[in-house]
């Protein structure tokens, strides 16, 4: 079987274990797209230090939970927009923050 999106899978696995109260979970396999993504949401708190092991084979990430994550997802296929386009995108693919 083949994986279609890498990065799917290991924000379904993320927000899988979030649901259910753990405080780490394992991702594999890994990409620079999952560790530049990783990064990104640990630099805005939504999770905590994550650990790149080395399998020798297609690596696995170790990511430690800290509960504030509700739902991360991927918009798919990836659009190629431009920077002054982002707006527009944002109010149509996002649900509305108008609580």
């Amino acid at each position: 079987m083949v994986r279609v999106s890498v990065l799917n899978d290991c924000l379904k696995t993320i927000s899988n274990a979030e649901r259910r109260g753990f405080r780490q979970c394992m991702v594999r396999p890994s990409s620079k797209v999952i560790i530049k993504f990783l990064s990104v949401m640990q630099k805005h708190g939504y999770i905590g230090e994550f650990e790149i092991i080395d399998d020798h084979r297609a690596n696995k990430i170790v990511v430690q939970l800290n509960g504030r994550l509700n739902k991360c997802g991927v918009i798919s296929p990836r659009f190629p927009i431009k920077i002054a386009d982002i707006e527009q995108w944002v109010a149509d693919l996002l649900p509305s923050r108008q609580f």
